[in-house]
C-alpha cells in the first residue's frame, strides 16, 4: 500500500481491492479470451462509486479527486486492464462535461453517467493520426438548428457501447488558416451516429475499441461544450490530465500484478529441492518488479496530488504515463522470463499482462509523444 494515503484513501483502496478480487478477478481471463466488456455490471460499478469519483455531490459524485480515481483504476486493472480502460474512458466523458459543460449539461448528463445508467465515451482520434491532434477531418458545422457532424473516428474505446458521447471536430479555420476544433455531446439514439468496425486487439481485451461513423448527425445548439473553437482546449485538458493519469494507473496495476505473480511463482516453484526464490537471478527479477512498482506509485500519486491541489501538471502526467507503461511491458517480460515455459501458457495470466502492457503504451499518447511533451515543457 502506498504509504502516504490518508485513512479515507486506505479505506477506499481496501473496498475496491476486495470487490475486484471477488467480482472481477474470477472473470478476467474469460473477458480477455472472449473480448467481452462487462457492460452489464455498469450499474453495480456505479453503486460502488467507481465512476466520476472526482465529481462534486451536487452532480451525483463523492467530490474526491484524481488520486482516488487512480486508486480505483489500479485495483481494477490489477486483475483486468481491459475493464480498467473501459472505466477510464467512461470517466473522460464525465470529465469533459464537468470541467467545460454548462450547469444544465452537468445536471442532465452527469448523474446518468456516475450511476452507471449510461455508458460514456470520448471520440477524438482519427485515421489521419492520433498524434496529429489538430488535423481532424471530422466536421462540426454550426447550423440554424444547432450543429451538423460528419466524419469518422477510429481506435475509440467504448465505441459500440457508449450512450453519451463527446466528439471533437473541425468548425472552420482561423485567420491564420489553422483549423478550429469544437466539442459537442451526442446523446443516445441520435440519427446518423453509428459504430463501425470493431477492432480485434492484441491487449486490453475486455474493452471495446472501434470506429465511430457520423453521417449528417444533427444535435441541438445546447449540445456544444464550451464555445465553438474550444474543442482543442477541452480534449487536451481531458486527455492530458484524466486520460494519462488513468492510463498510468492502469499500467501500475499491471506492474503490481507482475510483482505479485513473480513473487508467488518464485516461492512456489521448487527446483533442485528448494524454491527458485533462493536463486540470485530470480531475486533480481522480483526486486526489479518491486522497484518499478514503487517508482510508478510515487510518480503517479505525486502527479494526481498536484492536480488535486488545483495546479497544472501536464509534464508530470506525461512522465508517469511513459514510465509506467514502459515499466509494465518490462515487468511482464521479466516475469515471463522468470517463469520459463510456464510463462507462455495461458493458464497463467502473465501473457495477458504483456499483451495489455503493449496496448497501454500507445493509448492516450505514445511514449515518443510523451517525450516530446516533457521536452517541450522543459525547453520552452
Amino acid at each position: 500500500m502506498f504509504q502516504f494515503f490518508n485513512d479515507d484513501q486506505k479505506m477506499l483502496q481496501k473496498l475496491v481491492k476486495e470487490f475486484a478480487e471477488q467480482e472481477i478477478a474470477p472473470h478476467a481471463a474469460e473477458w480477455d479470451e472472449k473480448d467481452h466488456c462487462p457492460v452489464e455490471m455498469w450499474p453495480t460499478f456505479g453503486q460502488m462509486g467507481f465512476f466520476g469519483i472526482f465529481v462534486p455531490a451536487q452532480y451525483g459524485g463523492p467530490g474526491l479527486g484524481l488520486t482516488e480515481r487512480a486508486i480505483v483504476l489500479e485495483e481494477i486493472s490489477r486483475h483486468s486492464a481491459g475493464l480498467g480502460i473501459a472505466i477510464m474512458t467512461h470517466d473522460l466523458a464525465i470529465a469533459s462535461i464537468l470541467n467545460f459543460g454548462t450547469e444544465e449539461q452537468k445536471l442532465k448528463y452527469l448523474p446518468q453517467l456516475i450511476s452507471g445508467e449510461k455508458v460514456g465515451g470520448l471520440s477524438v482520434t482519427e485515421p489521419s493520426g492520433g498524434s496529429d491532434f489538430a488535423n481532424q477531418s471530422t466536421t462540426i458545422d454550426q447550423t440554424e438548428e444547432g450543429f451538423l457532424i460528419n466524419g469518422r473516428k477510429c481506435f475509440i474505446t467504448n465505441s459500440h457501447i457508449a450512450q453519451i458521447n463527446v466528439i471533437t471536430g473541425t468548425s472552420g479555420v482561423n485567420e491564420k488558416g489553422r483549423k478550429i476544433l469544437s466539442a459537442v455531446i451526442v446523446p443516445e439514439g441520435t440519427p446518423g451516429w453509428a459504430a463501425g468496425r470493431k477492432e480485434n486487439k492484441l491487449g486490453l481485451r475486455g474493452s471495446i475499441t472501434g470506429d465511430i461513423v457520423c453521417t449528417d448527425v444533427k444535435v441541438p445548439a445546447d449540445c456544444i461544450i464550451g464555445a465553438v473553437g474550444d474543442g482543442a482546449k477541452i480534449a487536451m485538458h481531458t486527455i492530458g490530465h484524466f486520460g494519462r493519469s488513468g492510463m498510468a494507473a492502469i499500467a501500475t496495476g499491471v506492474i503490481r500484478a507482475c510483482r505479485d505473480e513473480s513473487v508467488k511463482f518464485a516461492k512456489d516453484r521448487v527446483v533442485y529441492g528448494k524454491p527458485i526464490s533462493s536463486l540470485q537471478a530470480i531475486q533480481f527479477i522480483v526486486s526489479a518488479n518491486e522497484v518499478d512498482l514503487s517508482a510508478a506509485h510515487a510518480m503517479l500519486f505525486n502527479a494526481t496530488a498536484i492536480y488535486d491541489r488545483g495546479e497544472t501538471c501536464i509534464q508530470d502526467m506525461a512522465a508517469v504515463k511513459v514510465f509506467a507503461s514502459e515499466a509494465a511491458a518490462n515487468a511482464s517480460k521479466r516475469t515471463i522470463d522468470l517463469m520459463g515455459g510456464y510463462g507462455i501458457i495461458n493458464e497463467y495470466p502473465v501473457g495477458r499482462y504483456l499483451r495489455d502492457s503493449m496496448a497501454i503504451i500507445p493509448s492516450g499518447g505514445t511514449s515518443h509523444i510523451m517525450a516530446v511533451i516533457i521536452a517541450g515543457n522543459l525547453c520552452r
